[in-house]
């Protein structure tokens, strides 16, 4: 009997035609790694809810899903509570409690579980998962990685069989992510705990899993282990978002086993190509000399006895940029955005856009054709009731747009997939017309085709004279589109140059690609870099 069991499984929203969930049918077994991808808008957040009844939502909903034998909707309450744990794409959404210690005790209260084992069990996944320093403290203090920690060790205290995590990581740091994801996979190697992940990010998720789902337009379209699934695919868009080992191998037309990890990789290269070109050349950046944002010594605290998150912070952002600020969660990243869009004030320290004081801008002028800002929780920009009102509302039409909404121009901003909810936001930023664009978490819950969409649409607007800053995690997307990086820590900016000279000296806050080619390339950081290299150098065999 399979642990898990979803036979024919169809979901349609109301007022919607096509379904969001569409004969889906696959199984799992205890104790299996599931990976579950695909576009964003596929079904994949809509098929993993209806696992877990008490996150169901409304609409026509048939064929099963059959945890140990037993349909779901059938499970006891208790069961379906305990036994079935859900772990949200939002850290915030998911805390209910102002205290660590209340919220990881919060669900056994729930099931009326004793004191004394509440008491047990909680300093035990406190300890498990390394936040003991944490019991006391309020849960708003927290950053986004230990609130995503926090809510893991809230789920498995109630010690399910099944854990399910929607994009758990879209909101993490690069470090942050890798040591959650590597928490999984304890916690999957420990317990033998059967886990069926929704993600973006799959460098680190693919070569952990056992089972690959590929999802499509709210069908699985193909399934199995990693290593017989991707080179099956065909479809660039879906390939796009594969690991880098995979992708350079698929584009060199590698021969032998797919690699899947960055060692397997890096065997892969080095037992394949020669190396004496190791270098890609590129020409000496230069950028206007005009300012279009400016920080000189800046401070700033969000109450006169926290300290400072913004500690005389001094960077520029030059006309006609597009700059990537990257860092850990709590750095200070956002603070800046929010400081550079006058919502936020310092209390030491000049910001200047186009090299006026930002105290000079007065009646609303600095937003009116100058500065916009998207930010990180986009339900805030949602005014109206659909899609195609929000785009009126900004005084855009839908074919005026860089990318296409057609498919949920009648839906509720609310209703809409994460990855949909940042594409619609960033319409009607756009549809400002900025000169100085603010963006904080763009790429946030996008999958990679969509990713590479939004970066080219950014591109051609700084062709065009807009300046654009971006706040992001998302390493493989700076490294692509960036004209220049820079590294926040400790709230001031540490370090700074172009993707190339950025990544190449970083050992976590790089791409995988550059962690592949150390030592062998010097300053590859995109798969593009890395196959251009290879075909530069040939074939380790050809004599030639």
């Amino acid at each position: 009997m399979e642990f898990i069991k979803v036979e024919s499984l169809s979901f349609t929203y109301p007022e919607c035609t096509a379904p969001a969930v569409d004969s889906v049918s696959f199984a799992a077994e205890q104790g299996s790694f599931n990976v579950l991808c695909g576009a964003t808008g596929c079904g994949k957040s809509t098929l993993l809810r209806l696992f877990k009844r008490e996150l169901e939502v409304r609409g026509e909903r048939s064929g099963r899903i059959l945890y140990r034998g037993t349909p779901t909707d059938k499970l006891e309450t208790k069961v379906s509570a305990s036994r079935i744990g859900f772990v949200m794409q939002d850290p915030e959404q998911q805390i209910v409690t102002d205290k660590v210690w209340h919220e990881l005790a919060f669900g056994l209260e729930s099931l009326g579980t004793p004191q004394d084992v509440i008491a047990r069990r909680t300093a035990e996944m406190a300890s498990y998962f390394g936040i003991g320093s944490l019991y006391e403290k309020n849960t708003a203090e927290l950053s986004g990685g230990q609130k995503q920690l926090l809510n893991l060790a809230a789920v498995m205290v109630m010690q399910p069989e099944l854990l399910i995590l929607d994009e758990p990581t879209a909101q993490l740091d690069p470090v942050a992510a890798s040591d959650f994801i590597s928490t999984l996979k304890k916690l999957n190697d420990d317990f033998g705990l059967t886990i069926m992940i929704a993600e973006h990010r799959l460098e680190e998720v693919i070569p952990l899993c056992s089972q690959l789902l590929i999802m499509e337009r709210g069908r699985i379209i193909l399934s199995g282990s990693p290593r017989d699934v991707i080179p099956r695919i065909t479809d660039a868009d879906i390939m796009s978002g594969m690991p880098s080992a995979a992708r350079l191998f698929s584009s060199l037309d590698g021969r032998g086993a797919c690699p899947v990890t960055v060692r397997e990789g890096r065997d892969f290269l080095t037992g394949s190509y020669r190396n004496s070109a190791r270098k890609i050349e590129e020409n000496e950046y230069t950028h206007s000399p005009d300012t279009a944002l400016g920080f000189k010594d800046v401070y700033f605290r969000y109450s006169k006895e926290s300290p400072d998150v913004l500690n005389g912070l001094s960077f520029s952002i030059y006309t006609g940029e597009l700059v990537c600020i990257l860092g850990g969660n709590g750095s200070g990243k956002t603070t800046s955005l929010c400081t550079a869009a006058g919502l936020l004030r310092a209390y030491s320290g000049t910001v200047r856009v186009f090299g006026r004081k930002l105290k000079e801008y007065r009646n609303q002028s600095l937003y009116r054709g100058c500065l916009a800002m998207l930010p990180q929780d986009v339900k805030t920009v949602f005014l109206k009731n659909t899609v195609r009102e929000e785009l009126a509302d900004a005084g855009i039409a839908p074919e005026e747009l860089p990318f296409s909404l057609d498919d949920v121009l009648e839906r509720h901003p609310y209703d809409l997939s994460g990855g949909q909810q940042q594409l619609a936001a960033l319409a009607k930023v756009l549809a400002v017309k900025p000169r100085l664009l603010l963006l904080d978490e763009p790429t946030k819950a996008l999958d990679p085709a969509a990713k590479l969409n939004i970066g080219r649409v950014l591109r051609k607007l700084r062709d065009e004279g807009m300046t654009i800053a971006i706040v992001t995690h998302d390493v493989e997307f700076a490294a692509l589109f960036a004209d220049r990086c820079m590294m926040f820590f400790n709230g001031k900016i540490v370090s700074e140059g172009t993707p190339r000279s950025f990544f190449a000296d970083n050992s976590f806050y790089t791409t995988a690609i550059s962690r592949m080619t150390r030592g062998f390339f010097d300053n590859a950081v995109t798969v593009t870099d890395a196959a251009e290299l290879c075909r530069r150098n040939g074939a380790a065999d050809d004599t030639d």
